[in-house]
């Protein structure tokens, strides 16, 4: 196995994705701090290894992937001792890309992300459509677990490890309420009783929180 360094930030939910994804399979690799509140990711040094400056870039062996998708079915595919997390097979695999794809587009950039990138650049003010846009995200998802345990089906697969880390950190923003959507607190708290779950999602879904919550938002109605 190469030397693997994984550059990130606890807060990022991409990030945590990959942290999930890494300690599921047992994984060693170094963990590089990448503050992105103090520009870390602006620096030349970072740029020089992720010219986008983003995160969580993952560097194998010379390999460098920045995109938390295309890393963590990169190291299921390397690392993985099965595919239960990435299956081969063609129509398992596309539902696991379907869902990835679901969370990267619309629970991720067209939701939480559109809260929450205008709170870290001093805009707090958040339109109440954009947490209704929430609500609907958790109305799809719970209407998908009617029938499936997991996002993929009924085991667990990245697509749970991507999404969990997003639809937590969005809770921050709009309390699930259990008892309208049962389907998603159960799911969550199955993911909890991970054994890697606190280390890898927990510890920095709260440093988030804890980030939003100093900041402060208000949703303008």
């Amino acid at each position: 196995m190469g030397k693997i360094d994984l550059y990130a930030i606890g807060g990022s939910a991409p990030c945590r994705a990959v942290l999930l994804t890494l300690k599921a399979l047992n994984v060693p690799f170094e963990y590089k701090l990448v503050n992105l509140l103090t520009g870390d990711n602006r620096k030349p040094e970072y740029l020089a290894i992720n010219p986008h400056g983003t995160v969580p870039t993952l560097v194998d062996d010379g390999v460098m992937l920045t995109d938390s998708h295309a890393i963590i079915t990169y190291v299921v595919d390397k690392y993985g001792t099965d595919d239960s997390l990435y299956p081969k097979d063609l129509v398992r695999r596309a539902k696991v890309n379907q869902a990835l794809f679901y969370e990267a587009t619309v629970v991720f950039d067209r939701t939480l992300l559109s809260i929450s990138k205008p709170i870290f650049t001093n805009n707090t003010v958040v339109p109440v459509a954009k947490i209704d846009a929430v609500f609907k995200v958790y109305e799809q998802l719970e209407s998908f677990l009617q029938a499936h345990t997991y996002f993929a089906g009924e085991q667990l697969t990245v697509a749970d490890f991507s999404l969990v880390a997003t639809v937590t950190t969005l809770f921050t923003y709009a309390e699930l309420d259990t008892s309208k959507y049962p389907k998603i607190h159960e799911w969550v708290r199955r993911l909890e009783e991970l054994p890697y779950y606190a280390e890898a999602n927990g510890a920095g879904l709260k440093q988030y929180n804890d980030i939003v919550k100093a900041i402060g938002f208000k949703v303008l109605r």
